[in-house]
């Protein structure tokens, strides 16, 4: 289609240039130029072409006078530019103190010094000087005012000043003219002074932006409704934040798993296990998995059935059955507890496992043992290697290969393995 356009451009110009051609040849007009004695005849069109020449001549005569007074600028920015990128290199390879070199200089270029600055106070912030890099943000504030503003903010949540922060977004929030990362940053600041209203606040904007991707937005959100929940003072409150909740914020697992905790911190067990089993119906979760298993309530029992029922569909799922080892370990089932966590460990070493198997040796009585599991979980999570049990202590040859699961089409019917 364009093709066909630069075409049909192509003739209007040639049947303009011809109409034109024949309009100028029936009368090109008369030019007649005397100076001291001096005379030139000429048509119209061919004095224009003299003046066009004699601009161009004009034009070239000077950029050749200049051109050596030039060679020192020229020099200048060529070298300013370079700094400017080997700055920038460092910066990202983290030499932070070669950064700040290069890109203070690379700021005397005038062209440059906005993006040099700001550059600059950053490899002075991730150096720790945070003295610096406000000294650098005060200058690159002349060039580049919303942008030094951002990073400003930025540094000093750095330097464990969220309210100063805070208090440098506000006035420009409260007009909605704050950039995408000044709306990131007044969450951040607004999420480390306590300042839960604001935080939320900063979601809708920064998310009509789009300048977070999908993944870093949603874990932004859940750090601010996982506070906002926290911050509920009673179980009424709790109960119309959450119901006032869009339903898609409501299905993100982290803020199911606050709420739960919450809201079985007053006392609201059921509502809370509703959730989560709403959740787990949807979507399998390993975080909603363990908080299930580590609410308080009297219902261990039916939770226990449940969370077995479950096992027959994820056999070989590790959090799942740490969480059937604990709630046993609850029940004081302690065979069933071992017999659980153990697969739990031969499938996915932790310090949760190893912890809760201390708890089901103790149960028992055995004390040795018991405090070998605890000191496990301390290795473990220092990343250490771990002591194994004694043979005796087993409960016997634990398999620990993967159990097959059945798989099915979308008709139910079983399929064949390869």
């Amino acid at each position: 289609m364009k093709v066909w356009r630069w075409i049909l451009l192509l003739v209007i110009i040639a049947a303009l240039a011809a109409f034109g051609w024949h309009w100028v040849a029936e009368d090109p007009g008369y030019v007649l130029l005397r100076l001291r004695g001096w005379q030139v005849e000429t048509t119209v069109v061919a004095a224009l072409l003299i003046l066009l020449l004699a601009w161009a001549l004009l034009t070239v005569l000077w950029r050749l006078l200049r051109w050596p007074f030039g060679a020192f600028s020229r020099r200048h920015r060529r070298v300013s530019q370079q700094r400017l990128g080997e700055g920038l290199v460092a910066l990202i390879e983290g030499r932070h103190g070669d950064a700040e070199r290069d890109l203070n200089r690379a700021s005397r270029l005038d062209s440059l010094r906005g993006p040099a600055l700001l550059a600059s106070a950053e490899a002075a912030s991730r150096r720790g000087e945070h003295g610096r890099a406000l000294e650098a943000l005060n200058q690159a504030a002349h060039s580049a005012p919303q942008a030094a503003r951002v990073l400003r903010a930025r540094v000093l949540r750095r330097d464990g000043k969220p309210a100063e922060a805070l208090a440098l977004l506000v006035p420009e929030s409260d007009k909605g003219t704050l950039t995408p990362g000044g709306w990131r940053e007044l969450a951040l600041a607004a999420l480390a002074n306590g300042d839960i209203r604001r935080a939320r606040d900063a979601l809708d904007p920064l998310q009509k932006s789009g300048a977070l991707g999908s993944r870093a937005y949603a874990v932004l959100e859940a750090q601010v409704l996982t506070a906002t929940i926290n911050a509920a003072a009673d179980g009424a409150s709790l109960n119309m934040l959450w119901s006032q909740l869009p339903k898609v914020q409501r299905r993100v697992p982290a803020v199911i798993d606050a709420y739960a905790r919450r809201a079985a911190s007053f006392g609201l067990t059921l509502p809370a296990m509703d959730e989560v089993e709403s959740a787990l119906r949807r979507e399998w979760s390993p975080l909603l998995i363990e908080t299930y298993g580590t609410l308080a309530g009297d219902d261990v029992e039916a939770r226990l059935r449940r969370a077995e029922g479950w096992l027959d569909a994820r056999p070989n799922d590790a959090n799942l059955l740490l969480t059937l080892g604990r709630m046993c370990v609850r029940l004081k089932l302690w065979g069933k507890a071992r017999q659980h966590l153990e697969r739990s460990l031969a499938l996915a070493p932790g310090a949760a496992a190893w912890e809760a198997l201390g708890d089901t040796f103790a149960g028992q009585g055995d004390a040795e043992q018991a405090q070998r599991c605890y000191r496990n979980a301390l290795v473990f999570g220092r990343g250490e290697a771990v002591t194994p049990l004694a043979q005796s202590a087993r409960t016997g040859q634990l398999d620990t290969h993967p159990i097959a699961v059945e798989e099915r089409d979308v008709h139910g019917v079983p399929r064949l393995r390869e």
